[in-house]
């Protein structure tokens, strides 16, 4: 039960006010005068103001709520370093007993271990934020963090916690641990192929000031080249050159050698990964006769950022005579000894659209650009009409021993729906086409063409057929290059949306890209990717089975791994758990060459293990700010022995109500938040009704009594 008094004045607020204060004026100047009775008058005043004031007493039942303590365990990855999982374990276990002794209280734990998120780190008050969800800030009696001090979203003042309630540290490790790290200073996010960029890393020190010695020693991995070792010193930033060979990821790994005494050397690697990007491709694309798609090739080449495209329209050939004069056939001569002689060289891809051989190109012209496909690795791409079917086909030119397929001479004009063949399902061109259809024998969900030339294939793969299973799309390497026959110009309906379209741009823009050696579209590829510490392996290829995957650690071991089919056509997957990390490479045999990879395993989160000693120096404000404290909780050698992690020295904790600070030499403190729930209300009126009535006239007439005397 509550006891406690309300009052309901019967007069409006200020009017109350008025008669108390001309009461007590009253009052005071009785007492002056020393007139007799003036106690009893004053005492009759105070039950007339006390009778206005209709005084209640009020009768709660109340129900006591248990006080709430967070305790927030960080198991991070740095807690799992030396001993000091034994320790939280002994922290635990401790803080069970000594929590569970206290009345009235309940406890709640959070394991603070949270998931990979990039380079986010220890995120302790995020899992305390989660716990707050359900629990009433007006019940907390305090937070208790076991952790190595480490935490990397320490808020900025107490106010942010949105709680008033002491923040309590135990830390894990010892005052004096020693550790030396690797840090990036500055790093490239992309580089030109074929050039380098400079990196920046410099060696830290945390912990101990002991410094063991003036320089240390750094080893650089590059990819393909010799190990290379420097000397540096401690907080000296040192410049590495990086080299791009190749497109796509590159990776360069710095180990620093481990020091005797230091707390982790997981920590003692920086992996330097960056993308590797072409300078811009220069394209010639050469269209012949004017027709509805002509627009199409040309549209999806300028929107693509990488592409600087050079375009030529051939709008009538030489023989052609009506009588235009000359200044107006056209706006720009035809440069063709410039672009087929000179400079063909400059080009990544040539594409004829729809292009027939009628004398502006001379035949020299054409062994030129056979030369070019075969010796300096370009590449061509011939997207025909009817014309590649007739006479004046570019088969009939010597491109024709580059060209994948010869024409019959024969043109199917009906309606037919191009389809994935079983090398398309597999090749990077066509694998994985919207609207193909899990199985390829189905009918795609694009719409239809109306005319393909008919060809006869020579070599080379055909990855789409068309009208009556006749090819489609025929792809081949040619020497150092590549060669690509469409053997259809109404790729346009599909940009047109004719029957729903068509992954016309997916199509042309791989097409094109295939061609021009673009490294994610190779058809024999082998990928290597880390999570921590497993390996996944990635093999793609056009053949029926693969080789097995040799790779080898940062300690010189090799392990064979054999491929599993992965669940589409081409693809073969595996994934290993590895025990080191560092630089892990992979290669296999393949029918173009040697395949290799390179992959870093280890630590999933950067930021979390670059700083490992434990400190009490991050948590200290908000330890200050809310009155808890900070405490080690290694046991001396009085308590245990100092190499023995099961034994922990926790601070005393005791309930505390009404104190501001509550934290001291071997103690800790909890808030007493003294919160309750009403379960019902009594209310008894303490001076109205013939009682009240008789008091008043009671003191009255002994006043008057008093004063007649």
């Amino acid at each position: 039960m509550n006891w406690s008094v309300d009052f309901a004045p019967l007069l409006p607020g200020p009017f109350f006010w008025i008669a108390a204060v001309l009461a007590a004026v009253l009052v005071g100047l009785l007492l002056w005068r020393r007139s007799r009775g003036a106690a009893l008058r004053a005492a009759a005043l105070a039950a007339l103001i006390a009778a206005l004031a209709n005084p209640t007493l009020r009768q709660e039942e109340r129900e006591s709520l248990a006080n709430v303590a967070i305790v927030v365990l960080d198991e991070s990855t740095s807690q799992a370093l030396e001993k000091r999982p034994e320790q939280m374990r002994a922290i635990r276990a401790d803080l069970e007993k000594k929590l569970g002794a206290i009345p009235n209280l309940q406890v709640k734990w959070v394991d603070a271990a949270r998931p990979n998120e990039g380079s986010q780190g220890t995120q302790l008050f995020a899992d305390l934020n989660a716990a707050l969800t359900d629990t009433p800030t007006d019940r907390l009696a305090g937070v208790i963090f076991a952790t190595d001090g480490q935490v990397h979203d320490v808020p900025k003042s107490a106010a942010a916690l949105g709680f008033n309630a002491p923040v309590h540290t135990l830390l894990t490790g010892r005052p004096d641990e020693f550790d030396r790290r690797i840090e990036v200073v500055k790093a490239p996010r992309y580089g030109i192929v074929g050039q380098t960029r400079e990196i920046e890393v410099a060696v830290r020190e945390a912990g101990k000031k002991t410094r063991l010695t003036d320089s240390v020693a750094l080893r650089i991995r590059r990819d393909g080249r010799p190990d290379e070792v420097r000397r540096v010193g401690i907080d000296e930033a040192v410049a590495i050159a990086m080299d791009f060979p190749h497109a796509g990821t590159n990776i360069l790994e710095v180990e620093l050698e481990p020091a005797t005494g230091e707390l982790t050397p997981a920590n003692n690697r920086a992996v330097i990964t960056a993308e590797g990007v072409r300078e811009n491709l220069r394209v010639l694309l050469v269209s012949g006769e004017p027709h509805a798609g002509e627009r199409t090739w040309r549209n999806l080449l300028k929107s693509d950022a990488a592409v600087d495209l050079v375009h030529f329209t051939i709008l009538r050939p030489p023989e052609k005579q009506d009588g235009t004069p000359i200044n107006q056939l056209s706006l720009i001569a035809f440069p063709t000894r410039e672009l087929f002689s000179e400079k063909i060289a400059d080009f990544d891809l040539i594409i004829f659209d729809r292009y027939e051989h009628r004398g502006i190109l001379q035949l020299i012209y054409y062994d030129n650009i056979a030369r070019y496909v075969e010796q300096h690795g370009g590449a061509l791409l011939v997207a025909a009409g009817d014309d590649y079917a007739g006479l004046t086909s570019l088969y009939r030119t010597p491109l024709s021993p580059v060209l994948p397929a010869g024409p019959t001479g024969r043109v199917i004009e009906e309606p037919f729906k191009a389809k994935i063949t079983d090398d398309g399902a597999k090749h990077p061109v066509t694998r994985g086409l919207p609207g193909m259809g899990t199985n390829i024998n189905a009918t795609p969900s694009w719409g239809r063409w109306f005319r393909q030339v008919e060809v006869r294939p020579d070599h080379g793969r055909t990855v789409m057929k068309g009208a009556e299973d006749r090819p489609l799309l025929v792809l081949d390497r040619k020497g150092k290059g590549r060669v690509a026959l469409l053997t259809s110009d109404q790729a346009w309906l599909w940009a047109r949306g004719y029957e729903g379209g068509g992954p016309h741009t997916d199509l042309l823009r791989r097409l094109s890209h295939w061609l021009m050696k673009e490294p994610d579209l190779e058809e024999e590829r082998l990928i290597a990717t880390a999570t921590g510490m497993k390996v996944s392996l990635e093999r793609r290829s056009m053949e029926t089975s693969v080789d097995p995957v040799k790779v080898s650690g940062p300690a010189g071991e090799t392990t064979e791994v054999v491929l599993e089919p992965g669940g589409s056509p081409g693809l073969w997957k595996s994934t290993i758990d590895v025990k080191l990390p560092g630089l892990y490479k992979a290669e296999t045999n393949a029918t173009s060459g040697q395949l290799t990879a390179v992959a870093h395993a280890g630590t999933e989160d950067p930021r979390e293990m670059s700083e490992v000693t434990a400190t009490p120096d991050k948590l200290k404000p908000i330890n200050d700010a809310t009155g808890g404290g900070a405490f080690w909780t290694r046991a001396s050698s009085l308590l245990g022995g100092e190499n023995d992690a099961s034994k922990v020295d926790l601070p005393r904790i005791a309930m505390m109500s009404g104190a501001k600070v509550l934290a001291g030499t071997g103690w800790m403190g909890l808030k007493d938040r003294e919160a309750f729930v009403t379960r019902g209300v009594k209310l008894t009126p303490m001076f109205t009704g013939l009682a009240a009535l008789a008091a008043l006239l009671f003191l009255m007439a002994i006043a008057w009594w008093r004063e007649g005397r």
